[in-house]
């Protein structure tokens, strides 16, 4: 059994901070929502790194939003539902793409410089997408330049206090309600952070697979937390592997952006031999988990451990100016994409699922929000359509911050709350062992191709690794395994249960996709266990 607190603690002896709105996490979820909600409240963000380090910050594709005539929200919304695989939320859909185009000229107002061609906002395609409506910045570093405009921005705004370097290490709950955090700074000391609301924008648990590319701080804190604290968990069955991550040696997994493969790059296996049309009509442009598996099968029929991307027919003019991020990262490892084909594999990239939230951001707890990666709008489905996840941040965010303007001002007692448990001593000293024993079992067993054998040993292993529950954790490696087990839990025991085959879920043992049955939601509660949910769906 999950504890409700990772440590025991009295308040009493904790430093107090006592703030209107706390926000955990400063990607584009975090500092967006922060800027919407200072024009009102006093914010104090939680950083666990530096303001900057953040999924979005190493974000490249862009920003889907309906900005030309030549598009429709109609449309975009026919893709993301397409793509969503029969489980988006319609409502939700709804809201991103009419919704996503204001949040869009708020980045600008932000400061936000996405890219121009002829004086006009430049648009790309990606994967699954009708219509050219990516917008991008400094060709494909989109990410870095909305977390430096809005970084920027925060900082110069005095009612927003930032902590960075501050380990959140868990919810606070009084009558189940959320009351605030407790906190741990980079010498080990503790607070107590108590607000009228709490947001999470933690992001997501890439860092739950030994290949990702997202970056170290993505270890699920988010879920696990709001999990331990009552929150409602949905959908975290449905991990999207992004298809191709370079792979090299000596390289890490960096992303090699979708965007790539939209302005013309096509797969070859090792032998040459472009492979897509044998598995979509789409061919280089299918939904994500549809070429990542077509990616993973030619490695296997091949013996290989990667494909290839193949751009070289583009010209060095257009490869330079659109990926120049990419072009360079290569180029350190003695590639270059003007005449080269680059070694590529799918890795770890996105969590469909995550806590639960209804259209304002709201999770099951009151006043606990969840925006961005961590959260599960319902927008993704089963599958996220390429370059929506920042559209979700900035346009639930917004509603987010109205949301937070109705809250009624907190009237709770916390100066004498505690928690303490029979604990068994500290965990075991070789955590970051046991860490990337995690994300091995995850890759083999819970990876993109499952089956009941492996997830029931997987689960298995998990449920061992439990009693590392009942120690007393005192730093941030040991907070952050914790938080990856109980997301590892949670997905392994969802995919178990899911018997088919659908979006970012595969099931070698039960290969198709089950409308009758399955086209509903898995979610899961330390109180109530898992339950199931149907949406009302018109397509």
């Amino acid at each position: 059994m999950v504890p409700r607190y990772l440590i025991d603690f009295d308040i009493r002896n904790m430093n107090t901070i006592k703030t209107e709105v706390c926000i955990i996490g400063s990607g584009i979820a975090g500092l967006y929502t922060a800027l919407q909600i200072a024009e009102h409240h006093e914010v104090t963000m939680i950083c666990k790194e530096g303001l900057t380090e953040s999924n979005t910050n190493y974000a490249q594709g862009g920003i889907a939003a309906v900005i030309t005539k030549k598009d429709s929200t109609a449309l975009h919304r026919q893709d993301t539902l397409i793509a969503g695989a029969g489980l988006c939320s319609h409502e939700a859909v709804n809201i991103l793409v009419n919704e996503g185009p204001e949040g869009v000229y708020e980045l600008i107002r932000y400061g936000t410089q996405f890219d121009k061609e002829g004086g006009k906002l430049a648009l790309t395609q990606e994967g699954a997408h009708s219509r050219r409506r990516i917008l991008h910045a400094r060709g494909d570093s989109t990410g870095a330049e909305i977390v430096r405009a809005l970084s920027e921005r925060v900082r110069e705004n005095r009612r927003i206090d930032i902590l960075e370097h501050h380990f959140a290490i868990d919810l606070v709950t009084v009558e189940d309600q959320c009351v605030g955090v407790i906190v741990e700074n980079s010498h080990g000391e503790q607070s107590f952070i108590q607000s009228n609301a709490t947001i999470l924008a933690t992001g997501g648990a890439g860092q739950l697979y030994r290949y990702t590319t997202n970056p170290p701080v993505a270890t699920g804190d988010g879920i696990a937390m709001s999990y331990r604290a009552g929150a409602q968990i949905k959908d975290v069955e449905f991990i999207q592997f992004h298809p191709t991550s370079l792979c090299y040696p000596g390289a890490p997994r960096f992303l090699i952006s979708e965007a790539v493969r939209g302005e013309g790059a096509v797969l070859r296996n090792v032998n040459g031999e472009r492979f897509m049309e044998n598995y979509h009509p789409q061919l280089e442009l299918a939904p994500r988990d549809v070429v990542a598996r077509a990616i993973v099968s030619e490695i296997e029929k091949t013996e290989s451990t990667f494909v290839y991307l193949d751009i070289t027919h583009e010209s060095e003019e257009l490869i330079k100016h659109r990926f120049p991020t990419i072009y360079e990262v290569c180029l350190e490892y003695g590639l270059n994409m003007v005449t080269d084909w680059i070694p590529v594999a799918p890795a770890a990239h996105y969590m469909m699922g995550g806590v639960k939230t209804g259209l304002w951001g709201e999770t099951s707890v009151p006043r606990l929000f969840a925006c961005g990666e961590v959260s599960c709008t319902g927008v993704h489905g089963a599958n996220r359509l390429a370059s929506n996840s920042l559209s979700e941040a900035i346009v639930f965010g917004s509603r987010i911050a109205q949301r937070v303007k109705e809250l009624e001002p907190l009237n709770v007692d916390t100066s004498h709350l505690s928690y303490s448990i029979m604990r068994e001593g500290q965990p075991d000293e070789h955590i970051l062992e046991k860490r990337l024993k995690l994300q091995k079992m995850m890759v083999r067993q819970v990876g993109l191709k499952r089956d009941e054998k492996n997830l029931s040993k997987a689960l298995k292993e998990m449920e061992r690794q439990m009693k590392q529950y009942n120690s007393q954790p005192t730093h941030l490696a040991e907070y952050e395994y914790l938080n990856l087990l109980t997301c590892a839990l949670l997905t392994a025991k969802a995919a178990l249960l899911r018997e088919e085959s659908r979006g970012g879920h595969y099931r070698e043992d039960f290969p198709n996709r089950d409308d009758v049955i399955w086209r509903k939601h898995i979610i899961q509660s330390i109180t109530d266990g898992v339950m199931e949910e149907r949406g009302t769906y018109d397509d």
